[in-house]
């Protein structure tokens, strides 16, 4: 296919007037050409993002634990709301909500997922008859969606840290280590026959497991890829923060890159909660900091100090967590806001090489999410790479600043609509002129289950 694009935004800048060759999924080339040279004609074409962070059963969770108390809300009320939920949902629902999730996905502009999948087991915490049951709920629902899959299965054993018994809500998640490596095994299988996936693992966190099961789990992903992503929850609260002090005497970031080996394929996930000197060690390890900041304010977690780690050239990714929004723009417009009202500065993540704020943070977004998927050929429109791209409404676009310098400001901090109009993954349009093809018979049957679970 040829797709004749009026702009091409690139790691390299805009490119004008741009026919872009797609074979089998894959960009083949990329040269000056006009609209009737081409199968296809857009105005506005930029890289498609990845979302390096999702729960996808919290998506029928959303909205459910906003109700106040008196000013006692914080992270682990909201768990405790959200294990009661979970403990409703069978592998059916979890392929429905996940499908939905991904549809909204695909619209607003994510062509790949990376999915921290540890919700595992039955009802009574006892394994499925086929131990990945749920794990290929997921993959069902990101190719019936059309959106690309990490899966992440996570090792989740303990409620605490020195090896606490885990507590009646988190049974479904509970695996032995060898019992876990098994489910990784059987997610690798999976993936042969699921286009467009990968998998690697995530150890859930300091707290929910310890260096012999993190260390055993990793040499066994290892030993099926070399280069499989592991993703760790670290650093998101307070508490755990202290927690990790009392037990270790250090702090969670500093202890696991004393203790374990960390490169760049690893993805830190939230990592709110870090010195200077743990920022420091993380940009010199290469991990991608792996930022939900919509999550991270719905739950009251924190701020991430994003512009120190930029400013060391650190490796960012997002993503939406728990889904209380599922909109790109609106993780990186909050991610540049929080720093302008820590720094009380304006315009905080750009930089002299890069002076738009929306396109540097776009583009590094796309970068850093590939890295964390540890996916090469991937958060690019660059010959060699995969064809997610993103077509943008140029009507739309033409109501706020003109010129292609504006464009990506426009889009994350102009826009209050959704301003990707189609989508496009792996070489296969998933969304044309702002449809899904499932999206009216899929949020009908959602609906209905929203109805069941309340």
């Amino acid at each position: 296919m040829k797709l004749f694009a009026q702009f091409v935004l690139t790691s390299s800048g805009w490119l004008k007037d741009q026919i872009i060759t797609v074979v089998d999924g894959v960009i083949e080339q990329i040269e000056s050409g006009q609209p009737e040279q081409a199968d296809v004609s857009k105005s506005i074409v930029i890289p498609g993002m990845v979302n390096c962070h999702s729960h996808a059963f919290q998506r029928a969770f959303a909205g459910f634990s906003e109700q106040g108390s008196e000013g006692k809300d914080s992270f682990w009320t909201w768990r405790s709301i959200m294990y009661k939920f979970l403990a409703q949902i069978d592998d059916k629902d979890a392929e429905l909500i996940a499908t939905q999730l991904y549809i909204e996905m695909l619209k607003m502009g994510y062509t790949r997922v990376a999915e921290f999948h540890y919700l595992h087991h039955d009802f009574a915490g006892q394994p499925y008859a086929k131990l990945a049951s749920m794990a290929k709920a997921i993959f069902e629902a990101s190719n019936n969606s059309g959106i690309g899959l990490t899966m992440l299965p996570v090792l989740y054993q303990y409620s605490g840290f020195g090896q606490q018994n885990p507590n009646d809500g988190q049974a479904r998640f509970i695996n032995s280590t060898e019992q876990f490596n098994q489910l990784v095994s059987d997610c690798f299988s999976l993936s042969e026959h699921y286009p467009n996936s990968n998998v690697g693992i995530a150890p859930h966190s300091l707290r929910a497991t310890d260096k012999q099961g993190i260390d055993a789990a990793v040499a066994h992903v290892r030993g099926l890829d070399s280069n499989a992503p592991v993703h760790i929850h670290i650093a998101e609260q307070q508490q755990e923060v202290d927690d990790c002090v009392n037990h270790y005497r250090q702090r969670p970031v500093e202890w696991l890159l004393d203790n374990v080996e960390v490169d760049k394929h690893w993805c830190l996930i939230h990592a709110t909660h870090v010195t200077s000197e743990e920022v420091n060690a993380m940009t010199s390890h290469g991990v991608v900091a792996g930022i939900c900041p919509t999550t991270e304010a719905n739950l009251g977690d924190g701020i991430f100090p994003t512009t120190e780690f930029m400013q060391q050239c650190g490796v960012l990714a997002i993503g939406s967590d728990s889904h209380i929004s599922v909109n790109p723009v609106e993780e990186l417009r909050l991610l540049e806001y929080a720093q302008r009202l820590v720094r009380q500065q304006r315009a905080v993540l750009a930089n002299n090489e890069e002076p738009s704020v929306g396109k540097n943070l776009w583009l590094k977004a796309c970068k850093g999410g590939a890295q964390a998927c540890g996916i090469d050929n991937l958060g690019d429109i660059t010959v060699g790479h995969q064809a997610d791209l993103l077509v943008l409404d140029e009507q739309q676009l033409a109501t706020f600043a003109q010129g292609e310098q504006y464009l990506m400001d426009s889009m994350v901090f102009a826009s209050q609509h959704n301003i990707v109009k189609d989508v496009m993954v792996n070489g296969q349009w998933v969304i044309e002129n702002f449809q899904h093809p499932l999206a009216e018979q899929i949020q009908e049957k959602f609906s209905a289950l929203l109805t069941r679970l309340s």
